[in-house]
């Protein structure tokens, strides 16, 4: 029992082990720490976008300063630690440049004000909300594709977050959390326009007015954030005189969650209006209809 104590001592005295023995503990002192900042940061920030940041931050900036206080300790020199990251720079630059990117891309979509968790937003040529941003993917729910509108698909699509730096990012509720939409009805030639006029801008008032004062705020906000000029944000319904019918365009501001939703109550009351004026107004449609073939006679060529 003694030898066995003995030899256990002899390995413990070593510096090898005393090293590593210390890292381990390092560690999970490290972590501890990294883990206490980010609950009391959870705790103390009410506001959810920030508290995520902050969250991502400093398990970032723990984990970095927790890997230079690692291969200071294991070398016994910071200066080291530094010859070596220098002699092996240019190799981890060129095999690991995609990494680096995303890490940069990181930085940048945490504090540049790309996005944040819960921003429904278009990159790389797909559309979904933004569930989580990694220091390299970002991650999202998708919508659209196989189904239409802006409904979710169930996909989950991570991307890397190095995309930034390649490809424009289409924001749909960034700082200005509603979008314009418009949608057209056509009205046959005969029909009483005014009064379609009029059906047509009280079946978007009744769905889209709650949007007005929100939006109207909203976009005061952005005039005085970005150089950008005054829009309507109050629904609005302009005609065009065609070939086949007289073409009404209806535009209106909605919250980006709810395009779809609201056009369907929209289309829905304007069913319901147009049917209930049918002697006055109705929609314009091209029909072709072969109601018959005049008879063909063939008369065999003579010889």
């Amino acid at each position: 029992m003694s030898e066995w104590v003995a030899t256990a001592s002899r390995y413990l005295d070593t510096p090898l082990v005393s090293q590593f023995g210390t890292a381990v503990i390092a560690i999970i002192v490290g972590l501890v720490i990294i883990r206490l900042l980010q609950t009391v940061a959870a705790r103390s920030i009410a506001e959810t976008g920030m508290r995520y940041r902050i969250r991502k931050f400093i398990g970032f900036a723990g984990y970095v300063v927790l890997a230079l206080v690692l291969f200071s300790m294991l070398s016994g020199k910071l200066g080291q630690v530094s010859v070596i990251f220098g002699v092996a720079g240019a190799g981890i630059a060129f095999s690991l440049q995609e990494v680096i990117a995303s890490i940069a891309g990181w930085i940048a979509i945490s504090f540049g004000g790309f996005y944040r968790p819960g921003d429904r937003v278009q990159v790389g040529g797909i559309t979904g909300d933004v569930i989580d941003i990694g220091m390299l993917r970002t991650t999202l729910m998708e919508t659209g594709d196989w189904v239409k509108g802006d409904l979710y698909n169930g996909r989950i699509v991570r991307v890397a977050n190095s995309f930034v730096f390649k490809e424009p990012v289409f924001n749909y509720s960034g700082d200005f959390s509603f979008l314009w939409d418009e949608f057209t009805v056509p009205v046959k030639y005969g029909s009483d326009w005014r009064l379609a006029q009029e059906l047509i801008e009280q079946a978007i008032a009744e769905h889209a007015d709650e949007f007005q004062a929100a939006s109207a705020k909203a976009w005061k906000v952005m005039v005085g954030k970005f150089m950008i000029e005054e829009a309507r944000t109050k629904p609005m319904v302009t005609l065009i005189a065609n070939d086949n019918w007289i073409e009404f365009t209806g535009r209106y501001v909605v919250d980006f969650r709810r395009r779809r939703a609201t056009k369907d109550a929209i289309m829905r009351s304007l069913l319901t209006a147009f049917e209930a004026n049918a002697s006055k107004v109705g929609f314009g449609s091209t029909t072709v209809e072969l109601v018959g073939m005049p008879p063909v006679t063939v008369k065999p060529e003579a010889q």
